[in-house]
C-alpha cells in the first residue's frame, strides 16, 4: 500500500487539495476544491478542509490508512506556529486562532490515529513545489519571486525546506526598501503602509496606479486622458494593452521587470541560490504572448546582471514558474514529507 501525502492550500474561498507519493511524485495534477466557508466561524473552516480531503481521496481511490502526513499552506501573518494573526483576508475574531491544532485534532479522528502535520506560509510553500520541479534531484538552493497582486518570496534550501524565520515573517521580501537612485522612480507607497519604496510597489499589481499616475504625462496623447473608464479598469487593461505594443504600457513592465532584477540581485547576494523562478500572471502562457514574457524576463536578466558576482553570473539561471495553482498544495504534501523524514 503506497503511502501518500497530503496538502491543502487555505484560500479565503476556496481550499485546493492534493498530494504526493513518498518519492515526492504528485498524485495527480487535478486539484480537489472545497469551500473554506471563513463567513460561518473556525470550525467550519476546519471541515472544509476536511472535506477536500475526503474528496482528494475519493477522486483518486485513496484510504486514510495511506495517509502519512500532512501540510498546510495558511497566508499570515500568525502570532506563532500555527497561531493565525490578524489577517485582511479573514475574519478578525480569527486573531489568536490555533488552527493548527483545530486541523490537527480532525485529521487525527477521520484517519483513527495521530498524524505528522504541519504548517508555513502559503508563498513559502509554493516555493518548496517549484524547487523541487525546476532543480529535481540536484541540491542547491532557489529564490523564487511571485509578483500579483502583492509580491511573494520564498527562498529554499538545498534540502527542500522554505526560509520560515523565527517569527514566522522569513522572505517577506517584498517589503524591502528598492534602490530609488537605480530604479529613477519617486517613492511610491505599498499596501503595507510604507512609504519608503517597498519592492512590492514596484514589482507587482499594487503599484501600477502610482505608475499610472507618475509615468501618464509623459504621453500626452495616450487615449487614457479621454478615458472615462475607473482607475481600476486602466489597470487591468495595462498588461493586453503591453501585448498589443502600448508604449505607455510596456514602459510600465519594463520598470518592473528593472526592479525585480535589482531585487534579484540582492536577494542573491544574501542568499546564493543557483536557481530564480519568477511567477506570476505576466509569465502565464495562458495570458500572455511568448515575445511579452521574453521582453519581461530578459528584463529582469539585464538588470540583476551588473550587480551579481563574476561566479554568480555564470551560474544563477533565472526561469519561470510552472506550477501555477497546483504550488502550494503540493508544496505543503511535499513539506510534510521532507519534515517527517527527520
Amino acid at each position: 500500500m503506497k503511502k501518500i501525502f497530503i496538502g491543502t492550500d487555505s484560500g479565503a474561498t476556496t481550499s485546493k487539495t492534493c498530494g504526493v507519493f513518498e518519492d515526492g511524485t504528485p498524485v495527480t495534477l487535478h486539484l480537489a476544491q472545497s469551500s473554506t466557508n471563513s463567513q460561518l466561524g473556525t470550525r467550519a473552516v476546519v471541515e472544509g478542509w476536511v472535506e477536500g480531503v475526503e474528496k482528494f481521496l475519493r477522486e483518486n481511490q485513496l484510504a486514510w490508512d495511506q495517509v502519512s502526513g500532512v501540510g498546510l499552506a495558511m497566508p499570515g501573518p500568525y502570532q506563532g506556529y500555527g497561531i493565525l494573526d490578524r489577517s485582511p483576508n479573514l475574519p478578525a475574531a480569527f486573531a489568536g486562532w490555533n488552527f493548527l491544532a483545530d486541523y490537527s485534532e480532525a485529521l487525527s479522528k477521520k484517519a483513527g490515529r495521530t498524524l505528522h502535520v504541519v504548517t508555513g506560509n502559503d508563498g513559502n510553500y509554493g516555493g518548496v513545489a517549484e524547487a523541487a520541479k525546476v532543480r529535481g534531484d540536484k541540491k542547491c538552493g532557489v529564490i523564487m519571486l511571485a509578483p500579483g497582486s502583492g509580491l511573494g518570496a520564498a527562498y529554499i534550501s538545498p534540502e527542500g525546506l522554505p526560509l520560515d524565520g523565527d517569527t514566522l515573517a522569513g522572505m517577506e521580501a517584498g517589503h524591502m526598501p528598492a534602490p530609488l537612485q537605480l530604479l529613477g522612480l519617486p517613492r511610491f507607497t505599498c499596501g503595507c503602509g510604507r512609504n519608503w519604496g517597498c519592492y512590492e510597489a514596484y514589482a507587482s499589481i499594487s503599484g501600477l496606479p502610482q505608475y499610472l499616475e507618475h509615468l501618464l504625462p509623459k504621453y500626452p496623447d495616450h487615449e487614457f486622458h479621454q478615458s472615462p473608464l475607473p482607475l481600476k479598469d486602466k489597470v487591468l487593461s495595462l498588461r493586453t494593452r503591453a501585448q498589443k505594443g502600448d508604449a505607455l504600457a510596456l514602459e510600465i513592465f519594463d520598470h518592473q521587470a528593472k526592479a525585480l532584477g535589482i531585487h534579484v540581485a540582492n536577494l542573491s547576494m544574501a542568499l546564493d541560490a543557483e536557481y530564480i523562478v519568477i511567477g506570476g500572471g505576466l509569465i502565464d502562457p495562458h495570458a500572455t504572448t511568448e515575445e511579452f514574457r521574453e521582453r519581461y524576463l530578459g528584463g529582469i536578466r539585464d538588470a540583476a546582471m551588473p550587480w551579481l558576482f563574476p561566479v554568480q553570473q555564470r551560474t544563477v539561471k533565472i526561469v519561470t514558474a510552472t506550477l501555477g495553482e497546483l504550488s502550494q498544495a503540493i508544496g505543503a504534501a511535499l513539506v510534510a514529507l521532507y519534515t517527517s523524514r527527520k
